[in-house]
């Protein structure tokens, strides 16, 4: 054999570390089969891969890893190669070298044996490849290096690698400068690239990290050596600072590694931890964190909360983690049905019959609802005749009606109209759908039943409603405890023959007695319901600030129809708008200035007050070097 085919194993260095050792042993248990007795030559060295034991490389070691070695390099392990049969050719490339083996089966045993080890230190500039190269080079050197007997071989050859990509890499579309010149190369031969899982590529492996320690030890582990640096910065803030210092002493309380900071820059050093590039608008928390790193003064906690709450950038691009504000306002409560009705449109809906929306309404005392068919959603006259037909010839005029912003009940002529019959028209608040939440509530519960009864058909849903208005209307309220019929009719609508006798009234007095305790009884539940409701409501809602006229405030984003290029970037709030009427405790109107079509009349969940940091942070009296108390400017 030549020796140069074997110079990888017989250069091999003795191990310094427990797991260079049990690395040489993972390449040698693989040729154990061809070595008599190779469990009692190689027990000096399994004993050090003990964590038992202490390392320590002795006489009987290196005796047993020469001769191991040398009989990785002799007969019967080696073989002659045989051009006329098939080679197997094993790379792995490490991030400091690359290893490979030249083997074939032998005739007289059917075994694979090495024909040749090969082993290969990289060069600064090659450990600066990715993984794909670096695996490709090594099969590139390994073709190279043996090329006399690889390129002549009769029957083609194989190419074992832990790499799965390099399976495809001579049938790729796009190759770089470097994999291209490297495919010419590989054009003169006969193989196939397969892949082999790292567990079973140990061999080429452990030849690959041959020069781990080397390495390590001169070559440097950063960019830069140690000791050198590329440069120093220092920062305007740090310089201001440093010369505020020279006409005022530090305080005793200071700590030796930061720097006091004066009254006339902290709103500075405030406003370069908070508001710098490199800081990024961050919260409390955050600013705190780059002040602490060089900077100190006795209030800087609390300056700094207020420095940030009144951040306007912040305020109008970050989104508040508080429950929202106001508490629970419910609408009064009724004394009697149908005199306080809730009205809502349900849109959306497939074509049934010639009908594509609902119109829902429902008396607020009762809970009782009639859900009329619509072909399209109606003008405000026409709204107000369906009402006329539908409710109003039923049970009478109301004195209070609720409804949305819908184009239907701000026009003027739905306003005359519910001033002529005597109704006062409450409408919801801008992008607040609670206000009408009894219409909201009757809308979910026709959907739930018209899902349930026209899944199969959805455009029969017109055929349905009749079955959803009774189911509704006839099963009991949470908040009443009776059904709508009960509240509003004053008995319950028997379903069966046997019930007709019970339900018999005997006199027109009677009913009317009856009807009036059962009224008593709904207000006497309602109001224990709105208090539990207002309870429950408020535990997950915080007190509203108490606004003014003229104050001014930020305004949600949420709901508004702004136009911009990108919703994810649009600040959270805008304004600030000045506060022009308090209409209640949770509603305020804006001056518009640039809403022109959104009406001012706004939740107080949707704002949030204008915060503005003081022009001077007052400078609390401390004892300092040199004097009594420290005096601001």
């Amino acid at each position: 054999m030549d020796p140069a085919k074997v110079q990888a194993v017989i250069d091999w260095p003795a191990p310094k570390s427990r797991v260079e050792l049990q690395r040489f042993l993972g390449f040698a248990n693989f040729y154990r089969r061809f070595i008599r007795n190779f469990g009692q030559v190689a027990a000096p060295l399994t004993a050090l891969t003990s964590v038992k034991t202490c390392f320590k490389w002795s006489v009987s070691a290196q005796g047993a890893f020469d001769l191991l070695k040398n009989r990785f390099t002799s007969a019967p392990i080696l073989v002659t190669p045989d051009v006329s049969r098939q080679f197997v050719v094993e790379v792995d490339a490490s991030e400091v070298g690359v290893g490979a083996i030249l083997s074939q089966r032998s005739l007289s045993d059917d075994k694979v044996h090495p024909c040749a080890y090969f082993s290969h230190r990289l060069s600064p500039s090659e450990r600066n490849y990715d993984v794909g190269n670096r695996e490709l080079l090594a099969i590139r050197l390994a073709l190279g290096e043996w090329r006399q007997w690889l390129e002549g071989a009769t029957v083609p050859f194989v190419v074992w690698t832990d790499h799965r990509n390099l399976e495809y890499i001579r049938s790729a579309k796009r190759l770089n400068a470097r994999q291209a010149r490297w495919a010419l190369f590989f054009a003169r031969f006969e193989f196939v690239i397969s892949y082999r899982p790292g567990s079973k590529n140990t061999k080429p492996d452990a030849l690959s990290r041959l020069f781990s320690s080397s390495v390590a030890s001169t070559d440097p582990e950063g960019i830069l050596p140690e000791g050198r640096v590329v440069g120093l910065t220092v920062w305007g803030i740090e310089r201001q600072v440093k010369q505020a210092l020279t006409h005022t002493p530090s305080p005793r309380a200071c700590p030796r590694n930061l720097l006091f900071v004066s009254v006339p820059t902290r709103l500075a050093v405030l406003q370069w931890a908070h508001s710098a590039k490199l800081a990024g608008h961050p919260g409390v928390r955050g600013t705190l964190a780059s002040i602490r790193q060089r900077f100190w003064w006795p209030t800087r906690e609390h300056d700094t909360r207020r420095f940030v709450a009144a951040c306007s950038v912040c305020a109008q691009t970050k989104s508040g983690n508080s429950p929202p504000a106001g508490r629970l306002r419910p609408l009064p409560i009724p004394s009697r049905p149908w005199s306080h009705i809730a009205l809502d449109f349900v849109t959306g809906l497939p074509s049934s019959a010639g009908k594509t929306v609902i119109l829902t309404v429902v008396d607020r005392f009762s809970k009782a609802a009639h859900f009329i068919p619509l072909a399209k959603l109606p003008s405000a006259k026409e709204t107000a005749q369906i009402i006329i037909e539908n409710v109003f010839r039923i049970h009478g005029l109301p004195s209070d009606v609720v409804s949305d912003r819908g184009p239907q009940f701000t026009s003027q002529f739905w306003r005359e109209f519910c001033r002529l019959i005597g109704a006062s028209v409450s409408l919801s608040s801008g992008f607040h759908p609670q206000s009408n939440g009894q219409a909201e509530r009757a809308n979910q519960t026709i959907g739930r039943i018209l899902r349930s009864l026209s899944f199969r058909n959805p455009a029969s849903w017109s055929e349905q409603l009749p079955w959803a208005e009774y189911a509704h209307n006839s099963l009991p309220s949470s908040a009443t405890g009776l059904s709508p019929f009960q509240s509003s009719l004053g008995y319950q609508p028997p379903l069966f023959s046997s019930q007709f006798a019970e339900s018999s009234v005997p006199s027109a007095q009677a009913f009317v007695q009856r009807c009036e305790r059962t009224w008593k009884r709904v207000r006497s539940a309602l109001c224990r319901y709105r208090t539990q409701t207002v309870r429950a409501a408020n535990k997950r809602r915080t007190k509203s600030p108490r606004y003014c006229r003229g104050q001014r405030v930020w305004l949600s984003t949420q709901n508004l129809p702004l136009k911009t290029a990108s919703r994810k970037l649009t600040p959270r709030f805008i304004g600030p708008f000045r506060i022009s009427r308090v209409i209640n405790p949770v509603a305020v109107r804006l001056l518009p200035r640039y809403l022109r079509r959104v009406h001012p009349v706004f939740h107080v969940s949707c704002i949030k007050p204008v915060l503005r940091a003081p022009a001077r942070l007052p400078p609390p009296p401390y004892p300092c070097r040199g004097r009594t108390h420290l005096q601001g400017p």
